[in-house]
């Protein structure tokens, strides 16, 4: 299990660090992009780690729920 998070971790911010550079490399905004896209994927691969150990499910209507988190008293964030 341990490395199938470290690969959801891994996978997303390398897409983000790929997509950046693609957009600093069209647009000529190094290295903007590259910095903006790479903490993008940081935030989806942390994002993706928490649904692959369960702490974020992902509800029907295919919004992330994150009831599921300490602190949270029911599904509406109240």
């Amino acid at each position: 299990m341990a490395l199938r998070y470290g690969a959801d971790f891994v996978g997303a911010v390398v897409v983000g660090a790929a997509l950046g550079w693609g957009v600093d490399r069209l647009f000529g905004t190094t290295p903007f992009g590259l910095i903006a896209l790479l903490i993008v994927g940081f935030a989806a691969g942390v994002l993706n780690v928490m649904r692959s150990a369960g702490l974020v499910s992902t509800t029907p209507e295919g919004r992330s729920d994150f009831s599921s988190l300490p602190g949270k008293k029911n599904g509406n964030g109240k």
